[in-house]
């Protein structure tokens, strides 16, 4: 792999950069000429997309075909790590689509490299409306070891994050038997209560899945999930940060309680982000309406149907939004999900270059992807656009 160079202006400092790389590694990191208008960060790292571009993790996935296609789309956007995330389901269904996944990854380098591992988003969430999401309630179950050994077997080990309710009687048992094979274990989709959720923390879960959604819409002042999950210190938080599945001021007040450390973006993006705005027939949720503005909705019952936007859009937004700078929405997208998956998302001599140079338009809350590097390789698109939230 020939030698290359990459410049822009750090997100954290703001100073200008010149970063060389041979071989794949990033050799030296010096100033930049003075002049330099575009910025540059690590590649980003989103920890949970069910889809993107009319390609889904959650369909009959039998064709590794799609994974391919899939993840060379979701790098186009300036993600070159993410987990593949499939929702409850049949466990036969569940099986397939690891399977399928596990094929990608041995066909192709660059999806081996860019999935590290897969998160299962259920099936052992809460049933209870509200808390159930979109998740189809007929799937959901308790923890069984014996099942998630079953999936490991079917894939080659490859799940490595488990978002779970820990409101099962069994939960603190299951989750100290992933933690002690390293899985992730995740808090989502609860309506636990806080003795159960400090419980799991004690027995080894480690995260909080897209913190204030996936929750009944109308929750006791005090005390309540949210507020348990925001005060244990030893859980980190994902946010969706898509500006509708929380608000700005909601989002803003969540990253404080955590703290920036404790604190990661995610798209929980679906296969109808990235699409034209319009009515689709989806998966989940029947006729749904994408909006301009990406709001992708149920046309009949009016609620959100997921998030449409690959995560270029949350930093975008979330800095745009005054929930945070540009810096520190960067570093939850990129340093604080790169601890979770093999410590990426740093700029520093000796680590791998993955890295995106982009430009900022704060007024349109957009981000738009100049040149992407995986490993020093250039994955750009040449038709890739900017989005623009209205």
């Amino acid at each position: 792999m020939k030698s290359r160079t990459m410049t822009g202006r750090s997100t954290s400092t703001g100073q200008p950069l010149r970063i060389s790389i041979e071989q794949g590694i990033i050799q030296s990191i010096d100033p930049g000429a003075a002049d330099e208008s575009a910025w540059l960060a690590p590649g980003f790292i989103d920890l949970q997309i069910n889809g993107y571009s009319g390609c889904d993790f959650n369909e009959e996935l039998d064709d590794p075909d799609v994974v391919i296609a899939l993840a060379e789309k979701v790098i186009a956007t300036g993600t070159t790590t993410f987990l593949p995330t499939v929702i409850t389901a049949s466990e036969e269904k569940i099986v397939r689509a690891l399977r399928t996944i596990a094929q990608a990854r041995r066909a192709s380098p660059l999806v081996a490299y860019a999935i590290p591992f897969v998160q299962l988003e259920g099936p052992f969430i809460s049933p209870v409306d509200g808390a159930v999401g979109a998740h189809q309630r007929e799937y959901v179950r308790p923890p069984s070891l014996e099942e998630f050994a079953r999936w490991q077997a079917a894939c080659g080990d490859l799940v490595g994050m488990v978002t779970l309710s820990p409101h099962w009687e069994n939960a603190p048992e299951f989750i100290r038997a992933l933690a002690g094979k390293g899985i992730r274990v995740s808090i989502g989709h609860t309506l636990a209560t806080p003795e159960q959720i400090h419980a799991a923390a004690s027995a080894g879960a480690t995260l909080s899945t897209h913190l204030g959604n996936g929750i009944a819409n109308i929750l006791p002042r005090h005390p309540n999930p949210i507020w348990a999950q925001l005060a244990d210190d030893r859980l980190t938080a994902t946010f969706i940060a898509d500006g509708h599945h929380l608000p700005a001021d909601t989002l803003k007040t969540m990253i404080r309680a955590k703290g920036i450390e404790r604190s990661i973006l995610i798209s929980d993006v679906v296969a109808l982000g990235g699409m034209e705005p319009g009515i689709y027939d989806a998966a989940v949720g029947g006729a749904v309406e994408l909006s301009a503005d990406g709001r992708l909705g149920s046309v009949n019952l009016g609620y959100l149907a997921g998030s449409a936007r690959p995560l270029k859009d949350g930093i975008a937004w979330a800095a745009a939004s005054d929930v945070c700078t540009l810096g520190d929405a960067v570093r939850m997208a990129t340093e604080n999900p790169g601890r979770i998956v093999g410590h990426r998302g740093m700029l520093s001599v000796g680590a791998k270059a993955d890295l995106v140079r982009f430009t900022m338009n704060m007024e349109h809350k957009s981000l738009h992807i100049e040149t992407v590097l995986v490993e020093g390789a250039d994955m750009t698109s040449q038709h890739h656009h900017a989005t623009i939230y209205k």
